[in-house]
């Protein structure tokens, strides 16, 4: 007895698409282990946030981690294409701090990992000076050229040099403006993303749901405040910034000679 012709097989001639979603899901589940969906109290909710967020359980929002994760993929995107320009990471909160300096020296990028100095960006050309200031005392204290000052007197270069590692240190690679920025909660450095909104220097921001995300460029909407929901999306950004590295040294911009 036949019940019909048999169900052709399907099969896949390109399965690019279900590697895509494979690794998606993948993505997600590692957001969702780091607890990257814990927005904040909804009576916290900045209106820009809004479409980030799957619900609101126990009057706390939750993001939805595929809107994170495209928006963290777009993110990573942006920074690899970032090819002979620098990276700043921004994070002064205690949650931040460590996370930004890890990221940061895996990077190879300067960083501020403390209070933002009003006008690091705006009036760079000053901080610069300082910078180069901190530089040049380190390199004679190297040297042992100090050592011609009188004990006091190297106490207090010592204490310059601890007071400006300590605002400026992490600058010291940066010789110039940066190509982006990248910010960990961009409410608490809002001083830092309007700088860089007045530069024209584009935002990249891990952005809870009290942050105006109109601010930022580039959003990652996420927990802020957790720990491993930061130190993922900092080494998630390192790692992108580290391929922009390593294309230019592929594609070294010059110009072939003609035969």
């Amino acid at each position: 007895m036949r019940f019909g012709k048999p169900k052709k097989k399907i099969l896949l001639r390109d399965n690019s698409a279900f590697v895509s979603i494979f690794r998606m899901l993948a993505d997600i589940q590692t957001l969702f282990d780091a607890g990257a969906h814990f927005a904040l109290p909804r009576s916290r909710r900045h209106p820009s946030a809004s479409l980030y967020l799957f619900g609101t359980k126990d009057r706390t929002d939750i993001f939805d981690l595929e809107e994170t994760e495209r928006r963290l993929e777009a993110a990573r995107a942006f920074v690899r294409s970032l090819s002979g320009k620098s990276l700043l990471f921004v994070g002064g909160k205690h949650e931040a701090v460590e996370a930004v300096k890890a990221a940061a020296a895996k990077a190879g990028a300067p960083y501020v990992a403390g209070r933002w100095i009003g006008g690091t960006l705006t009036n760079f050309k000053n901080i610069r000076k300082r910078i180069d200031r901190l530089q040049k005392l380190m390199d004679e204290r190297e040297r042992g050229e100090l050592e011609k000052y009188t004990k006091r007197e190297r106490l207090l270069i010592d204490r310059e040099i601890d007071e400006l590692l300590a605002r400026f240190g992490g600058l010291v690679s940066m010789a110039e403006l940066p190509g982006a920025l990248f910010v960990v909660d961009t409410r608490h450095e809002d001083t830092a993303v309007r700088e860089a909104n007045q530069l024209g220097i584009p935002v990249v921001g891990l952005a809870s749901s009290d942050c105006d995300f109109s601010l930022v460029q580039y959003p990652v909407p996420a927990n802020d405040t957790s720990v491993k929901s930061v130190r993922l999306v900092c080494g998630e950004i390192a790692d992108a910034y580290l391929e922009s590295k390593k294309s230019e040294i592929r594609d070294p911009k010059s110009e072939k000679k003609e035969p």
